[in-house]
């Protein structure tokens, strides 16, 4: 059975390093490095495509907008790219997976997780963090609908089925003040009941 060939690109020299070494071991890959997306464009065309680049979403070449992705999605014949970072706002995490990558994973997660979530993208899935999962909000529900931060955190409670006393216990607050919430809810995304309201939010929120 042939390796696997992962291309990492991180222009932090000792986190690359120690990433490709782990996953040449673990992984039994042949794992190639590049510290630039410009680099790793030059890696692609000579020994590409690979099975899967793991990219760094901070690194010259990136950023503003993520246009690289697409690019280099197209360069690499549409095999997955795992986006990888210290950290991303959801809106960002959310754009990235708009544009076409497959999955993102935090740089504080373990190891492990790490080898867990490449083989989940290579498996044809998409990869999310909890933390992102718990968190990643369409900008069209704000842009949209009009919703607030804590209004969006009582829609989130509903689409999981929680009561009113549930998710005022969730987010510390009174259960009248959930009824308030979940009535202007309703009023903006001009529906009947919550659970019409937890019907049009489960179409919004990623979970």
């Amino acid at each position: 059975m042939p390796k696997k060939t992962i291309a990492i690109a991180d222009d932090h020299c000792l986190v690359r390093e120690v990433m490709a070494n782990y996953l040449t071991v673990q992984m039994e890959a042949d794992v190639r490095q590049a510290s630039s997306v410009e680099e790793l464009e030059t890696l692609i065309k000579a020994e590409g495509p690979f099975d899967i680049i793991l990219l760094d979403l901070i690194m010259p070449g990136m950023m503003p907008g993520l246009d690289a992705i697409p690019r280099l999605l197209e360069l690499n014949q549409q095999h997955p790219i795992l986006l990888f970072s210290g950290s991303a706002s959801a809106g960002v995490v959310y754009e990235a997976l708009e544009r076409g990558v497959s999955g993102y994973v935090e740089k504080s997660q373990s190891a492990r997780s790490l080898v867990n979530a490449i083989n989940f993208v290579l498996a044809g899935e998409v990869y999310l963090p909890m933390s992102v999962r718990l968190n990643a909000v369409r900008p069209s529900i704000t842009d949209e609908k009009g919703l607030t931060p804590k209004e969006i955190e009582v829609l989130r409670c509903l689409t999981e089925g929680m009561m009113n006393k549930e998710i005022g216990q969730s987010l510390g607050v009174s259960e009248v003040t959930i009824k308030m919430h979940v009535r202007s809810i309703c009023a903006k995304l001009n529906v009947k009941n919550r659970t019409q309201a937890a019907m049009i939010g489960s179409q919004f929120l990623l979970v």
